[in-house]
């Protein structure tokens, strides 16, 4: 249903990617992978016609909506609700609500000023009209950006239903690989697509590089003998011919040049150690920015050499307050906080990349975390953040966000650490950046204190107790995550109950023209279904005619349909 040709993007007469040639079929979700900076944020921004490309085509039947996850929302209604409802035609208001709910809205946050609400609520309002519109395909790029878990939950088991296609960027595996029945990635400044989930892809790409490979060096082993017989028996007569022969071959032979290195984040925080048992303690600590709103409330802890924790809970709960707290980042108004002498924090929060200059480069700034290291350490610790060379000598402020977040992390391996206070590591990085984060996590020898809201990591990780964030409260869960999955669990009936108590609109046209345009429209809808089922078949068998004939009953049908629900929603109106 959307077919890509040719598609070739430059900056400063530097390609990102060259001919790139796809597409995606009717109820395809691709997971749309590639390291950070390969160029996927801008061919989504291509696909949507938001910024232009150097070559090639975007095609699709007419009538497809393509619907894109809005960085800005302008604002044209009074209410939360009002501005979901904005837009959709086929949606009745309790259907939007129901949205609203599962992306973590509450009943009195509907009837809220849209203006008023924080960047991750306004990154929910954008994808609550987003899947409210129905487009016909679905282009998000990074929608995982401030969901907590159940928000997280809500949107995969939503997607996984949805009708139409989808192309989604994410940095959380586990969500792509829940959602996606076929994989893409930028590689090499090409695309591939493999049906399958992110794990089949990687396998994939690394079967060809060491298939490219193996043929490589066979070549050159053959051009090398095929050189060597010429050379030494081409002056020869009695072996003239046979070299004729031999040169003839040569040049036939194809011409493989060796794949370029592809820099992986690969590193392990220094560890500095701790030769007693209890590192930090929270006794009954209370924090809260407003007087009669208690954010961390009684909070009692105790951090142990070794220990791996965990903070989870719903956003607005304290998660990275608490981390702040733990870090000396902040005072606690009430309570006590206790550190030994020998804690060393390495300390990652979400604010700090606004603390980076951006007019120092990354050597200047890691060599500020370590400011007695030598300068060849302080450029090792750009290469093992991916930094080499040049690309060292980079100011802050030209940076992307998960440059700067590569930079934070370089900042920490300056100097040794025994505890680690990672506030949502994994935002801004790419999937094989993720997967080094992990490993370092892994075999570090220190204590660990995680806020995140991948269960991906969660469960990689291997907590020995989980610290939930709740209203007001915080209690400890000793296990792993996957204990606490088992035992307790996310409050997810909630929403279901929420959902399941907004009901349609209560004053419902005793006529029986409602009921005709239902079933008009129920009728249509199966209709439509067959039509587009043999136009997808028509692509395939690539009759033209026939396409064309069927995209247009398509459209007639999909007119007839959206009429109809235009004037039963007037039905509606209380």
């Amino acid at each position: 249903m959307l077919q890509v040709d040719n598609l070739c993007k430059s900056y400063s007469g530097v390609p990102l990617f060259t001919e790139l040639s796809f597409c995606i079929q009717k109820g395809e979700r691709c997971a749309f992978v590639g390291r950070n900076g390969s160029g996927k944020t801008t061919l989504l921004k291509i696909l949507k016609g938001e910024e232009n490309s150097d070559g090639g085509n975007v095609r699709c039947p007419k009538g497809y909506k393509l619907g894109f996850l809005e960085q800005h929302i302008q604002i044209t209604e009074a209410t939360v609700l009002e501005e979901a409802l904005h837009g959709p035609i086929r949606k009745q208001p309790y259907e939007v609500e129901s949205i609203l709910f599962g992306l973590g809205f509450d009943d009195l946050m509907l009837d809220a000023d849209p203006a008023s609400l924080s960047g991750g609520y306004h990154l929910r309002l954008k994808l609550a009209k987003l899947l409210a519109e129905e487009p016909n395909c679905l282009l998000l790029d990074e929608p995982t950006n401030y969901l907590d878990i159940a928000g997280l939950r809500w949107l995969e088991n939503y997607l996984k239903k949805w009708k139409g296609e989808i192309v989604c960027i994410s940095h959380d595996r586990g969500f792509l690989d829940a959602i996606a029945t076929h994989t893409m990635g930028l590689h090499r400044q090409e695309i591939r697509k493999y049906q399958g989930n992110t794990e089949n892809y990687y396998q994939k790409i690394l079967e060809e590089e060491e298939i490219y490979e193996k043929t490589r060096l066979n070549l050159d082993k053959k051009k090398k003998h095929a050189e060597e017989f010429i050379e030494r028996f081409g002056a020869k007569a009695s072996k003239a011919a046979q070299a004729k022969s031999k040169e003839k071959s040569l040049a036939k032979l194809p011409v493989l040049t060796q794949l370029a290195s592809i820099y992986d984040l690969s590193f392990s925080f220094s560890y500095l150690p701790f030769s007693g048992k209890k590192m930090t303690t929270l006794n009954e600590v209370f924090f809260s920015y407003t007087p009669s709103v208690p954010l961390i409330q009684d909070v009692s802890l105790e951090i142990e050499k070794g220990k791996k924790i965990a903070i989870i809970g719903k956003n607005g709960m304290g998660k990275s307050t608490l981390l702040q707290l733990i870090a000396g980042e902040l005072t606690p108004q009430e309570g006590v906080l206790w550190r030994s002498d020998q804690t060393r924090v390495g300390y990652f929060g979400q604010t700090n990349v606004s603390r980076l200059n951006p007019e120092l480069t990354i050597e200047e700034e890691i060599a500020l975390a370590g400011p007695n290291l030598p300068y060849s350490r302080i450029r090792a610790i750009c290469g093992q953040m991916m930094f080499s060379q040049d690309a060292a000598r980079k100011k802050i402020s030209v940076l992307s966000g998960g440059e700067k977040s590569r930079v934070l992390l370089g900042k920490i391996l300056a100097g040794p650490t025994n505890l680690l206070l990672l506030d949502e590591p994994t935002h801004h990085l790419d999937i094989e950046s993720i997967d080094a984060l992990l490993q370092a996590i892994e075999v570090f020898e220190g204590s660990i204190v995680l806020v995140t809201h991948s269960e991906e990591l969660l469960k990689k990780m291997g907590t020995d107790y989980l610290i939930i964030a709740e209203k007001e409260n915080q209690r400890i869960f000793l296990g792993t995550y996957e204990e606490f999955l088992e035992k307790d669990g996310w409050d997810e009936p909630i929403i279901q109950k929420k959902v399941k108590n907004v009901l349609p609109p209560q004053k419902k046209p005793a006529s029986n023209k409602t009921a005709q345009l239902e079933n008009q429209i129920e009728k249509e809808e199966k209709e439509l279904q067959e039509v587009e089922a043999l136009l997808a078949l028509s692509y395939e068998k690539n009759t033209l005619k026939e396409s064309e004939r069927l995209l247009l009953a398509s459209e007639k049908l999909k007119q007839k349909i959206d009429e109809a629900y235009l004037e039963l929603n007037k039905l509606y109106e209380v």
